[in-house]
């Protein structure tokens, strides 16, 4: 058992390596620090925004996405989505909503524990988070598409309307409606977080490839990280 998690885990640098070379093995860990803080606070902050103008709404109608809630004129939006048949936004990504907060601690806790982790497997851990901030756009399309092209045929203006796919990002709509999505600062950060974990893979890699090509070759297994 522990032969098999010293593999998992891989070498274990003495404090006067780490102080020699601190510069070395010091910025894997920074980064992933500086990963979850952006994460962290991202939970916090605005994902995504929609803005719908049209003729009788002068200053527009406004929605915000969080991680766990809507807010802003999501009423009125669906008020008029009703009369061509969409479904209420409150009813998109509800498992989504529930979980998400629940996901980035986890992310948060994973990318602690590849900060320990000097192999290979670290990034089995990172991989996850670097991916989120497209996942997210992903499935925010595939709801705005469910939504968009299965409208209720008994709305009163579904003669008027035929299916559509609205936009995830950037300027769309339909008849004489237009909206304007656009990533939340929230989504930002998590974006940045991913090209920052990239880095961290990166100096992981530089730092401790080399000291598991040595143990590896000092139990004569085959090398690898």
């Amino acid at each position: 058992m522990s032969s098999f998690l010293d593999r998992i885990l891989g070498p274990r640098i003495s404090i006067d390596e780490r102080s020699k070379h601190s510069l070395r093995y010091g910025t894997p860990g920074f980064l992933l620090l500086a990963a979850r803080v952006l994460l962290l606070v991202s939970v916090f902050l605005p994902y995504w925004h929609m803005e719908l103008q049209a003729p009788q709404y002068p200053d527009g109608l406004h929605m915000t996405a969080y991680m766990n809630s809507l807010t802003g004129d999501v009423a009125e939006i669906d008020g008029l989505n009703h009369y061509i048949g969409m479904r209420s936004l409150y009813e998109a990504a509800e498992l989504e909503r529930t979980v998400g907060v629940f996901i980035m601690i986890l992310f948060v806790v994973m990318l602690e524990l590849a900060a320990y982790i000097h192999t290979r497997w670290a990034a089995l851990l990172v991989a996850p988070v670097v991916f989120f901030p497209v996942v997210f756009l992903v499935d925010l399309h595939l709801w705005m598409r469910h939504f968009g092209l299965n409208l209720d045929p008994e709305a009163p203006l579904s003669n008027a309307v035929k299916p559509f796919v609205p936009t995830a990002l950037g300027k769309g709509g339909i008849g004489q409606f237009v909206t304007i999505a656009t990533p939340g600062v929230g989504l930002i950060l998590a974006a940045v977080a991913s090209v920052v974990l990239v880095a961290a893979l990166f100096f992981h890699r530089r730092a401790y490839l080399p000291l598991v090509k040595q143990q590896r070759l000092a139990s004569g297994t085959p090398n690898g990280c």
